[in-house]
């Protein structure tokens, strides 16, 4: 990473925030400030997080589930635990049967709500990057076949491009209501958005 990425991460206001507040991300602010406006995430709700790491979200959704909830973080990469007894992790690729064998363990039961800040590896090459991230939305779509309640919601971030029509009319037809949103700690200059989807019909 550059000097100059260094440097404007170091100037950015959320990255600020979130060091003087202890919360392992910028991204968290994204969370908080998505769930204050949608109400999302309820107390005592359980909770699947996909692409989970550093856990910035998942700290978020631990203070909005309180002691009664649970949240469940997966990642390729290790997420340090929490102190609360009810957050799980799980290191692995979500998108192969074996990660998502052990998620459904991990829940115990349908979940309230899929998040997921997850961003595929991007190569550079348009149609490459393009293909991945249809690939990695389709895999949190199947979880959310698997593992999401009936009435349950889903938060996701996506990123616009030519297939973004096509992803929302997959959504239409799985959620009663569909929005996408920007929150104001995401960065002006990303392409990225967040699908808030709400009322699951299931399969």
């Amino acid at each position: 990473m550059s000097k100059r990425w260094n440097q404007e991460r170091k100037e950015d206001l959320y990255y600020q925030k979130a060091k003087k507040e202890d919360y392992r991300s910028r991204a968290s602010y994204k969370l908080l400030q998505l769930n204050k406006r949608f109400k999302i995430i309820r107390k005592g709700d359980r909770i699947l997080d996909l692409g989970a790491a550093p856990g910035g979200w998942s700290q978020v959704a631990l203070e909005a589930v309180g002691e009664e909830g649970l949240v469940v973080a997966v990642d390729l990469q290790r997420i340090r635990p929490f102190v609360e007894d009810n957050f799980k992790a799980i290191k692995g690729d979500f998108t192969t049967a074996d990660v998502k064998k052990d998620i459904i363990s991990a829940l115990g039961g349908p979940v309230a709500v899929v998040i997921s800040d997850a961003s595929p590896k991007l190569s550079g090459i348009k149609d490459v990057d393009q293909m991945r991230s249809m690939d990695l939305f389709l895999a949190v779509m199947e979880i959310c076949d698997s593992a999401l309640r009936y009435n349950g919601s889903l938060l996701m971030k996506l990123f616009q491009g030519p297939q973004f029509p096509e992803i929302l009319k997959v959504v239409k037809r799985k959620f009663r209501n569909v929005k996408t949103t920007k929150p104001p700690s995401s960065r002006k200059k990303s392409v990225e958005m967040y699908l808030v989807a709400r009322g699951f019909y299931g399969l």
